[in-house]
């Protein structure tokens, strides 16, 4: 399902005296199975560019188009009914949306809404029960009664239930400890290679769009001001700085790593694993009889 904005503008309140612009000019494209990363720092516009994307909010002027389906600022909850039925977002902690009395009905809820039916709405919800490797008999536990991780996962089935074709996260990780963002962040590559997804991260981590997006935008004072390959938007420091965003670590190591040993290593180590296996073959290669 391809995506694209076509000179979109978005202002809060408008034509009011409390009219605030939030978008301005945006004109980006996201192709249908990629993994694009939405960084910047806050306030830049990436929150108001996410909820464009299932017509939680509709631009002032200009198009967004989501697959077939076209969002001005006249169009009517009828025509967004089917765009909200493939595009699924987790917000920044979703356990606080839970609501039901117990885990099977709260993964079930979308899938019912959207018609599924609740023979197979009840088979989702416990297969993404073992999927995200919770135990099987929370089901008919109340959510509540869960951890604090165990939530966010139901939370997380919650909106894969329905089997949306775009998948939006909104710093996903938002709250947890360095081993469950890992765990979190990797279960959902697992979800977007396995289900084939359209994949939007929404991040202040340039470790994560470094690690997982195949394309990067760059917001900035609500204009999208960078897009490409993570290769070329997340190695030039100078160009991040202007948009008040740093280097991905890795990124900063390597360039220190080549000061000190005077030579450039081959490509951009986007992760730490790429420039321990970069360097490692540097030294295995220095130690090589000529």
């Amino acid at each position: 399902m391809d995506i694209s904005f076509q000179q979109v503008n978005f202002a809060y309140a408008p034509n009011t005296p409390f009219e605030k612009k939030a978008l301005h000019d945006i004109n980006v494209s996201i192709k249908t199975g990629s993994y694009t990363a939405v960084i910047g720092h806050t306030g830049s516009g990436k929150s108001t560019l996410l909820l464009h994307l299932n017509g939680l909010l509709k631009p002032t002027e200009g198009t967004v188009r989501i697959g077939d389906t076209l969002i001005t600022s006249e169009t009517k909850g009828k025509a967004l009914r089917n765009v909200r039925r493939n595009v699924g977002i987790v917000f920044q902690f979703p356990e606080h949306q839970l609501f039901e009395e117990t885990v099977e009905k709260d993964i079930m809820f979308g899938p019912l809404n959207f018609g599924i039916p609740e023979d197979e709405a009840r088979k989702r919800a416990h297969e993404l029960i073992e999927m995200l490797g919770l135990p099987a008999d929370v089901a008919n536990k109340s959510p509540f009664e869960l951890s604090g991780g165990q939530m966010r996962r139901v939370a997380i089935a919650g909106v894969l239930a329905f089997k949306p074709s775009v998948l939006i996260l909104d710093e996903p990780t938002a709250g947890l400890d360095p081993q469950g963002r890992r765990e979190i962040m990797e279960l959902f590559e697992r979800f977007h290679k396995e289900e084939g997804l359209t994949t939007i991260l929404v991040t202040h981590s340039m470790e994560d769009a470094a690690r997982y997006a195949e394309h990067v935008i760059v917001m900035h004072e609500g204009s999208a001001v960078l897009a490409g390959p993570p290769e070329e938007v997340l190695t030039d420091a100078e160009q991040l700085s202007a948009y008040r965003l740093e280097l991905p670590r890795s990124v900063r190591f390597q360039k220190d790593f080549e000061r000190l040993v005077h030579q450039q290593l081959p490509q951009p180590a986007l992760t730490e694993e790429k420039l321990a296996e970069m360097i490692a073959a540097l030294a295995k290669e220095a130690g090589e009889p000529k």
